[in-house]
């Protein structure tokens, strides 16, 4: 009889793009998981329909879905690219479907960023998830230099210089949110 993961983790990525190294990174974070976390990563973000609070009692399948799937996991981990020094719209759409919920505040989150030149959006994406009352374990957060390469995710595990870090990242954000 196989266990129940003791931790889920939904992991989101801002990018749409087929080959996102944050993307990439999100799927190397599900391969690296400590023993007894289960990580998803979600892969709906373009579905979603743009967020209309006309419709936020009565959302889509695809929102109504989302919604539930943040609101279930133990934790949340993002990565999320840099468009024109901010946040991709599609990504601020996904969390602002997530603002009206009750049970998001204090919703533990973990910040990846798969580019170091990616720090405007990174502060952009803190402000919006402060202001929805996230709890960000900042100790996880990290950023991992991906560019000039095609990362995918076994690549990124196979490099240990690269999986190490994010070991640590999620072993951190686990024992955080434990």
């Amino acid at each position: 009889m196989q266990l129940p993961p003791a931790l889920t983790l939904l992991a989101i990525s801002g990018s749409l793009r087929a080959n996102s190294t944050n993307t990439a990174l999100l799927g190397a974070a599900a391969l690296l998981a400590p023993e007894g976390v289960a990580i998803t990563v979600f892969e709906g973000l373009g579905a979603l329909p743009h967020f209309n609070p006309d419709h936020a009692d009565t959302p889509s399948p695809e929102v109504a879905a989302f919604v539930q799937a943040a609101v279930d996991a133990d934790g949340l981990v993002i990565a999320c690219p840099e468009y024109a020094r901010g946040i991709p719209g599609t990504f601020k759409n996904a969390l602002d479907w997530l603002v009206g919920s009750t049970q998001f505040p204090g919703k533990p989150v973990m910040l990846f960023n798969a580019s170091p030149r990616a720090s405007d959006a990174q502060a952009a994406l803190r402000l919006v998830l402060n202001t929805m009352s996230a709890r960000i374990v900042d100790d996880a957060c990290m950023t991992l230099d991906l560019l000039g390469r095609p990362w995918d995710a076994a690549a990124i595990v196979a490099e240990s210089r690269l999986a190490e870090p994010v070991r640590k990242a999620l072993a951190t954000f686990c024992n955080a949110i434990q």
